[in-house]
């Protein structure tokens, strides 16, 4: 058998990847627009749960209805890791610019079909199991949505701005939040409660069918990502029946060859999105049934804590540039542990200043999470596999997150301790610090299995001498362990009377 020459080439200028601004800012953009349409449904639906409970639960007790409200939030969780195996495989096969324009269209659609739902008084039990089926849907297309969306993103950004211009990407699911929310403030305000509770709270649902319509129209002028090009580039030389074919890689390989890449995405986004819906969807139900504020009031807070989060998060994005991803999961994790019991002290003291206060400590602490995660998380796979293994993983961390506005519920009404959710929260800060520890630095590095990428020629340049330097350091280490392992192979050799 003729042995084969090696084919790998140095990396060369030539090599590395320049990023085209334009196509970068639609990129980010219509990545963006999608997820604020995800988070604007969950901030709709977290905002009028409260009505929700009483037009599709009728006769149950306050407590019993805003639970099965929550509950039905909680449920499409359960699709999503379906939803993310399915359209992860099909966002490593065909890219991810075509996912993600299927995703936003289911999105729009069944977050449109809740606002047609007639109620319980007119179908009886169907009105329920409706809205269950309306938000399953929505569960099987997030499944796919902010991995995809994060991968996007990341895929066409610069090394050294991945930090910065991922953060816009949950930029996005907050303006989502906020607008969602102010369109209940609005409309409630303006039809009164009464007619509110009518047919008022139907309007907010219709508004997604045009805002999906413009997400689609961004999506569908976009190019593919450079790294997926890449990646395609490369099977058309070597490969072209495994172009065809797609990945193949199951998901008991991924465990075994990435998992520990699945256990930081995991800890990551389970620390992140606990928070994330205890804050934003818990919160307004809590301010109203557990606190005994007016729904407007209790919204009205929420709102202005997440006009605050718009202006950090990109600011935390930037930063995470500079001195890595790390230290804002290990720092946010112990700031939330410490400060989970005191921030709550201050949201039960009755006092709107020191609610507010209370609030604001606890959405800092999330955008310590938020403004990393969408940079760290596709970093942690080759791209390859990338959409296929993040998107598994991070649905499997979600499904355990997403119950966290139903049982917090739960447990504060079966306990009468409103102190609940910051036990709760305290929890998830061991599981984001051991996590944050643990995790390997990805800032200012190419994603994995895809060239370094630069903003200029200037950049570049500077990219490919740290590439180089890397390599250097790389090759000396492995010469450092040649030279142990030959020093202990002769001083076990001597111990040997037939080894020389």
């Amino acid at each position: 058998m003729k042995s084969r020459k090696n084919t790998v080439k140095p990396i060369g200028l030539k090599d590395i990847t320049i990023v085209d601004d334009a196509k970068m800012r639609k990129a980010i953009t219509a990545a963006a627009l999608g997820n604020a349409m995800e988070w604007f449904d969950f901030g709709v639906y977290g905002f009028v749960a409260y009505v929700l409970g009483k037009v599709f639960f009728p006769g149950a007790d306050p407590g019993v209805q805003m639970i099965a409200a929550l509950a039905t939030f909680s449920v499409p969780f359960l699709i999503r890791p379906l939803g993310g195996l399915f359209f992860g495989a099909l966002g490593d096969k065909y890219g991810r610019q075509k996912v993600l324009a299927a995703t936003i269209v289911i999105m729009s659609l069944s977050t449109f079909a809740i606002g047609l739902i007639p109620s319980y008084a007119s179908i009886g039990i169907w009105a329920p199991i409706l809205l269950l089926l309306a938000k399953m849907a929505q569960g099987f297309s997030v499944g796919g949505e902010y991995t995809g969306a994060s991968i996007f993103v990341a895929e066409y950004a610069p090394d050294r701005k991945r930090g910065f211009l991922g953060s816009w990407l949950d930029f996005g699911s907050i303006a989502g939040f906020v607008f969602g929310a102010g369109v209940v403030v609005l409309i409630s305000t303006i039809l009164g409660e009464q007619r509110f509770e009518e047919w008022g709270w139907r309007i907010p649902f219709f508004l997604a069918l045009p805002l999906g319509m413009i997400g689609l129209y961004l999506r569908h002028a976009l190019e593919e990502t450079p790294a997926f090009q890449q990646h395609v580039e490369k099977l058309e030389q070597g490969d072209r029946e495994g172009l065809a074919r797609g990945p193949k890689v199951s998901f008991k390989e991924v465990a075994t060859k990435h998992w520990r890449s699945l256990m930081t995405c995991i800890g990551v986004v389970a620390a992140t999105n606990v928070t994330y819906y205890m804050l934003l969807t818990y919160m307004p139900s809590y301010l109203t049934h557990n606190l005994h504020y007016s729904e407007n009031h209790g919204v009205l807070i929420i709102i202005a804590i997440m006009v605050g989060m718009l202006f950090v998060q990109p600011l935390i994005g930037f930063i995470s540039d500079k001195i890595g991803r790390k230290p804002f999961i290990v720092v946010g994790s112990i700031g939330l542990f410490i400060f989970a019991i005191p921030a709550f002290m201050l949201i039960n003291s009755g006092s709107i200043g020191l609610i507010f206060s209370g609030l604001l400590i606890l959405a800092v602490l999330l955008n310590f999470f938020i403004g990393v995660m969408a940079s760290t998380l596709p970093a942690m796979f080759p791209t390859h596999i990338r959409y296929s293994a993040l998107a598994s993983a991070f649905n499997v961390s979600v499904l355990i997150a997403g119950l966290t506005p139903t049982a917090v519920a739960w447990l504060v009404e079966s306990t009468n301790d409103l102190y609940m959710p910051a036990y709760y929260l305290m929890v998830i800060a061991v599981v984001g610090l051991i996590t944050g520890v643990t995790m390997k630095e990805t800032a200012n590095k190419p994603l994995r299995g895809a060239a370094p990428a630069a903003s200029d020629l200037e950049e570049a340049k500077e990219l490919l001498q740290e590439h180089h330097n890397n390599i250097e350091q790389k090759i000396e280490d492995i010469d450092a362990e040649i030279a142990a392992l030959e020093a202990k192979r002769k001083e076990l050799a001597q111990q040997h009377p037939r080894i020389d």
